[in-house]
């Protein structure tokens, strides 16, 4: 079933670019884990390569979409660019500031312009915290709001802001459904006064009825407050209404970069085709004539990706070249990059 988010009085994918300049780059990046064998002496037998080599850029205000199939490295791009997992290689550049050359102590600073919103609220909230506390410990440890009463009348500010009752801050994670434990983590992502927010997949695990209230409540965050979102999602139909530009991801590379309509009208890479064709069509008229890209084969390992473009086992116009050349994200119409040769 999808998503209905025909509420909306204007959708998200309308703006213009109404403030300028890069607040985020990402050049190069790349996480590898190594996997290990051994008890009492341990030694890498492979490594897993979940980010290899990811490059872009995201605009202040603007809300750049990450999408792929499960195990594409999208959530560990996220987490890589937080610094919660150190990268193996690359920049992070926020603010002008290349986050991958600072220690723990300096990105402490950091931290508070960069928050997260997680997954799932089930697991994201302490269960042994009231509402309230979780809301302000984050102020507490950066020393924002350094009074008590200062901090629980941001707490009630924050829990107003999101849309849940004041008095909820008594209450404790248990107590709220999914939709509200999610609240309370975008309230909590709130705290900091951030500039920028990786939101991981946050209407994933809620109900279809909810997710459209999320979804809606984040855009409304975004332009109230000046927000830079880089928002992580599976469900095409959320990223269309979110967010401006799309980037797609495959076995831990984009394959394609461009702005929400462009690529939703006139998808380029072979693999964004295959995971547009595959969103269901409300019409059935439509939905009964229009043709199915389905991709052949299966994702290949991480592990031992294969040479080349990485997806040229499955690529309907692979070419000889494509087993051995890995190509570059070009430039094939203003605003819209493809890494593919053959389009």
């Amino acid at each position: 079933m999808a998503t209905d988010f025909s509420t909306r009085a204007k959708p998200a994918a309308s703006w213009e670019g109404e403030q300028d300049g890069v607040l985020l780059e990402v050049k190069g990046l790349k996480k590898h884990f190594p996997i290990t064998e051994g008890v009492l002496v341990q030694k890498a037998i492979a490594t897993v390569k979940a980010v290899d080599g990811v490059s872009f850029s995201i605009r202040r205000g603007e809300t750049l979409g990450l999408v792929g199939e499960s195990g594409c490295g999208k959530t560990t791009t996220g987490r890589c660019i937080l610094h919660l997992d150190r990268p193996t290689a690359g920049e992070v550049i926020f603010e002008g500031v290349n986050l991958a050359a600072l220690d723990e102590k300096e990105l402490r600073a950091w931290r508070r312009k960069m928050q997260v919103i997680f997954q799932d609220p089930y697991s994201s909230l302490n269960p042994r915290m009231k509402i309230g506390d979780i809301i302000e410990e984050p102020m507490y440890v950066h020393g924002l709001a350094p009074g008590g009463r200062e901090r629980r009348e941001r707490v009630r500010e924050l829990l107003s802001v999101c849309g849940l009752n004041a008095r909820m801050a008594d209450r404790y994670p248990h107590e709220m459904s999914g939709g509200q434990r999610q609240r309370v983590g975008i309230a909590r992502a709130l705290a900091m006064k951030p500039e920028f927010l990786v939101c991981d997949e946050p209407v994933s695990a809620l109900d279809v009825s909810i997710q459209a209230q999320i979804v809606n409540l984040l855009e409304d965050l975004r332009q109230e407050y000046g927000l830079t979102y880089l928002f992580i999602a599976h469900d095409l139909s959320v990223v269309r209404h979110l967010c401006h530009r799309v980037a797609v991801m495959y076995l831990g590379r984009i394959v394609e970069i461009a702005d929400c309509d462009a690529l939703y009208e006139n998808p380029r890479h072979p693999y964004t085709r295959a995971l547009l064709s595959a969103v269901p069509v409300p019409d059935p008229e439509v939905e009964l004539h229009r043709k199915l890209e389905v991709v052949k084969g299966e994702v290949p390992s991480p592990i031992n990706p294969p040479g080349g473009c990485v997806f040229h086992p499955r690529c309907p116009l692979a070419v000889d070249s494509c087993k051995t050349h890995i190509p570059a994200l070009r430039e094939i119409a203003p605003g819209h990059w493809v890494a593919c040769t053959e389009v």
